[in-house]
This record gives structure tokens, sequence and C-alpha cells, in this order.
């Protein structure tokens, strides 16, 4: 406002000074007296105006729990989805949508190869499968676990390049050790996110949960990242409180450099607790499962995740419900 009393002050006199014929001498006169340097004076520095700062975009992650599309699913999926699958994620669709990032556990391979190695429980997904996790926009799946290897080697590996070729990240499997062991990253708004995942069940070309390969993995990984997220397959199936073996483990992972344990395995949830600082959330049960035998694995969790300036600002845990259909969703 001082700024603009000046100028119009000012051009108010050279229009007066014309007007009465003053002259230039005049205006000369008073822009080098004392009258204007007062005037002035009080008009502050552009240099010292301070501009209200950015604050840093919030990034929003989602995490979920064991996904299956095979046995029961799949014939959900062709007896009511009409085959589609997309259809067992409808009713929670628009919620994942939202987040910047979702991340799961993908709990056998996605691939039409390889051959069933003999387990009582044995899973494969189609190719279809993947048209609904790109439908909901998974951009991350864990793949260390106890059933991704049950139809061999050849359908893992081939489940890794089915998952790279749609844009998704496998993590924690690979087509060699070396590779399963490696971070899996990914940066949006500045803010650079590493992943890693170990299986407590030895399974070939699976991260095995070691204590040395969890730390080295760890301590290298955060010098890559902003934040860095581990998952572990371990626990006790259907039970709702963790095991010592998944404190032992998700406390190593935190002391060597992780922000964020997320565990699955017991197709339960399992809380949510800090450790310096730091969160764990031990199992978010099932996400798409077909266990319809009890209320507690047909009740997962969903896990949001806020940064905010390459921080965690906020974790929640929250119950969705799977219905008859198997489809998870939120009430």
């Amino acid at each position: 406002m001082k700024i603009f009393k000046l100028a119009s002050l000012t051009v108010f006199l050279v229009i007066f000074g014309l007007g009465a014929g003053i002259g230039i001498g005049f205006l000369e006169n008073f822009f080098n007296s004392d009258s204007f340097s007062n005037l002035t004076a009080s008009v502050p520095s552009m240099a010292n105006v301070e501009l209200p700062k950015e604050e840093p975009p919030e990034i929003n992650l989602i995490f979920v729990g064991d996904i299956m599309l095979d046995r029961g699913v799949r014939r959900k999926i062709e007896t009511v989805g009409g085959g589609d699958f997309r259809f067992p994620f409808l009713k929670i669709a628009n919620l994942l949508k939202e987040a910047d990032i979702v991340v799961g556990n993908l709990e056998g391979p996605l691939s039409d190869k390889g051959k069933e190695i003999g387990n009582p429980y044995s899973f494969r997904m189609p190719l279809q499968a993947l048209d609904g996790f790109t439908f909901v926009g998974f951009d991350v799946l864990f793949l260390a676990n106890n059933h991704i290897g049950d139809w061999g080697e050849e359908a893992l590996e081939d489940t890794v390049l089915n998952l790279r070729n749609v844009g998704i990240l496998p993590v924690g499997a690979g087509v060699d050790l070396e590779e399963a062991y490696l971070p899996k990253t990914v940066e949006i708004k500045g803010v650079k996110f590493a992943f890693l995942a170990f299986s407590d069940f030895f399974v070939p070309g699976v991260a095995l949960a070691k204590k040395e390969k969890i730390k080295s993995a760890v301590n290298e990984t955060k010098a890559l990242a902003d934040l860095v997220v581990v998952a572990f397959h371990f626990g006790d199936e259907y039970s709702k409180e963790p095991s010592e073996r998944q404190k032992l483990l998700a406390q190593l992972a935190i002391d060597n450099g992780a922000d964020l344990v997320v565990g699955s395995h017991p197709h339960v949830l399992q809380p949510l607790e800090t450790y310096n600082g730091k969160y764990i959330a031990y199992s978010l049960g099932n996400f798409v499962f077909d266990q319809n035998f009890s209320k507690e694995t047909m009740t997962g969790g969903l896990l949001r995740v806020v940064l905010g300036d390459k921080s965690i600002v906020s974790v929640g845990l929250n119950e969705l419900q799977i219905n008859e259909h198997f489809q998870p969703m939120v009430e």
C-alpha cells in the first residue's frame, strides 16, 4: 500500500506541476528534498521480503495383505464376475486408486508356465490376473513367501517378468538369489522409496530371512533411498499375536535402517506397533483369499502411511471385510 501511495503522489505532482506551469526544476527540488527521503524510507526493500514457503507434498501409501486369485477366488471370478479378473477388487478400487503407491503380497506365481511341485496347497494365477492388479494400480508386489514356488522355478521367474512388463515391481524373488536380495526402488514427488522382502520359509529363488543377509541388505539399502520398507513372510498361521521370531526379525530390520516393516503369512490381522520411532505391522492378514472358514480369516488390514518432507507423519491400520464373493471392502 505504501508503494501504491508513493506512485500516486508522484503522478499527482507531475500532473499538478505541468498544469500549474511549475516546470522541471520544482520536481527535481522535490525528489532531492528531505520530504521525499522520509517518504521513501518507510518503503520495505524487496530483498527483505520473505515469500511463504511451499509445504512439501503429501505422499500416500497403502499396504494390503495376502492376495491369491486361484482356487475358490478364481471360481467366483468365473461364475459371478464373468471371468473378469478385476472383479475381486471392484469394492475397493476407488480407495486404492487414491494412493500414490499401492503394495501387497502376491501369494503364488502368476504364470502359465511351470510344473506343480506337489505342495498340499498349491496356487497359480493366470496371466489375466494382471488385469486386476493394473486396474487398481498396484505398484509393488512382495514375492518372498512360501507359495511363490508352488509351480517351480520356471513359473517363479516368469512371474517376475510378467509383473515387470506391466510396470509392477516384484520384490523378494528373482531369476537368481542375487536379484532376490536386491532392493527395488521407486521415486515419486521427489521422494525415493526402497523395498526389500524376505521369507522365513525356504523356496528356491526367494530371499530367505537370514539375520546376516537382512542386516547387510538393509544397511546397503538405506543409503539409496529416503524411506526403506522391509516385508517379512513370517509367524504362525492364524495366530493373532506376533511370535518372538517375528519381533526379533522386525526389530533387526529397524535397527539396521528400515523405516517400516510389513508382515504376512498368519492370514489374520496382527497388531501395529512402534519400535525406536519406527513402525511394525506384523500381519495384514488376507486381502483377497478364499479362507471363509472363520471371521478372522475374512478380516484383513489396510495400512495407510502418509509422508511429508521425506518422513512418515502418520500411520493408520484399518480393518476391511472380505465378502462372500471374496471381495475386500471397507465398511
